[in-house]
């Protein structure tokens, strides 16, 4: 296992897994582990052997967010709160968005802040029971961020977003997988087995295909009916001439398990 310490990465049979590792802080935000965790997402940009993430925390808490220690008004002035959102948490948010591979998430325990909105932009995340989501921000004055504004009413609808967002009440793990913030609760004790299992299988999976379907489904937020068919028709063009796809279908004709290569 290699990386920060705030951040502890490993890779193996495809998948990189990133773990917030500040567990005496609830694996809040520091500078440091901003820039450890966005490492390690640009390492599943650039690097083909890496064909699924799995982020997770250490400790009881996946991410209570921002370090409010490292952002006290207290200490030495008024801090550019916009300045942290424009050089940490946004280019954190565009490269899981826009990474072509899928992202599963597995929170093992509280998600506050912007902890609970990167898990919400994650592709697939898995949360254990005893979990609990909070848009935390209204109680120290604050927006949601981290995608928070635009994720959270098109999951779960304006009245759903707006009570969250507003009162900065807990939900949990399945309230939250039944409202559609997140794929489903489990028992704690298989959070693990189960999100490293679902990594597994999308790693060795039709990566190419799989990260063209992801950017598909985002682009139909903005897109017209029209744009979305004129996209599938590109993406299905491009997926076509790919070797998966003839991996695909010929282990379907010859009636055997496909060995995807990613390509």
């Amino acid at each position: 296992m290699t990386g920060s310490g705030s951040v502890l990465s490993t890779l193996a049979d495809g998948v990189l897994r990133l773990t917030f590792n500040r567990p005496d802080k609830l694996n809040a935000f520091n500078d440091e582990m901003h820039l450890a965790l966005r490492a390690g997402f640009e390492r599943a940009h650039a690097d083909d052997a890496v064909r699924a993430v799995l982020l997770t925390g250490t400790g009881r808490g996946f991410s209570a967010g921002q370090d409010l220690g490292d952002r006290d008004p207290r200490q030495g002035g008024v801090p550019d709160l916009g300045h942290t959102i424009e050089t940490f948490y946004n280019p954190l948010l565009r490269l899981i968005r826009r990474l072509e591979k899928p992202v599963v998430c597995a929170v093992n325990g509280i998600a506050a802040g912007a902890g609970a909105n990167i898990a919400f932009a994650c592709d697939i995340t898995l949360a254990a029971r005893s979990a609990r989501f909070i848009q935390s921000f209204a109680k120290i004055g604050l927006v949601p961020d981290s995608g928070g504004t635009w994720n959270l009413p098109r999951l779960v609808g304006e009245a759903r977003a707006k009570a969250l967002a507003l009162t900065g009440e807990p939900i949990d793990a399945e309230t939250a997988a039944s409202w559609g913030l997140i794929w489903r609760a489990v028992d704690d004790a298989v959070l693990m087995t189960e999100a490293s299992e679902l990594a597994a299988r999308l790693a060795a999976g039709p990566t190419s295909g799989l990260g063209m379907t992801k950017r598909a489904i985002q682009a139909a937020a903005t897109n017209t009916f029209d744009e979305q068919l004129d996209l599938e028709r590109d993406l299905q063009r491009e997926a076509g001439r790919s070797a998966d796809y003839a991996e695909g279908v010929a282990a379907f004709l010859e009636k055997r398990k496909p060995e995807f290569k990613g390509k």
